[in-house]
Parts: C-alpha cells; sequence; structure tokens
C-alpha cells in the first residue's frame, strides 16, 4: 500500500469534499476507509493498491470533478 497526500488549488464548499470523496472511494484499489478530503487544507489523504490504481488514475479521477491538483506526494 501507497499513501498519498494530494494538494488541490482550492475547495469552495464541504459538497465539493463529499463529491472527491465519493469519487476516489469508487476507484478499485483505493482503500476506502482511508480516504478524507480537508476543506480547510485542500488536502485529500488516500491509500492505495499501486498494483490496482495508479496516483495518474487518482489525479485524474479529481480533475474529471472539475477540481486542480496542485501537487501529490507519495509515500
Amino acid at each position: 500500500m501507497k499513501s498519498a497526500t494530494i494538494q488541490l488549488e482550492t475547495l469552495t464548499c464541504p459538497s465539493c469534499m463529499l463529491k472527491i470523496e465519493g469519487a476516489l472511494k469508487n476507484l478499485d484499489g483505493v482503500d476506502k476507509d482511508t480516504v478524507k478530503v480537508s476543506f480547510n487544507s485542500s488536502k485529500v489523504k488516500v491509500d492505495f493498491d499501486e498494483g490496482k490504481v495508479s496516483i495518474d488514475e487518482i489525479e485524474n479521477s479529481i480533475n474529471k470533478l472539475g477540481y486542480d491538483v496542485k501537487k501529490s506526494r507519495v509515500k
């Protein structure tokens, strides 16, 4: 399992947070229990199985919702 912290440009409302969480939880390979979006810091934290989903796929899922990924850090 890898852990990622993804910095977003901005989140404008709490429903944005829920939209992102829902989309990421639907991705195969994402540990649904670890998905956390912080409205105040505009950060997404998620654990994922690199054999099933890549950080690029996670970022693309966020981008498709209309949110810009500023940078990602994977451990």
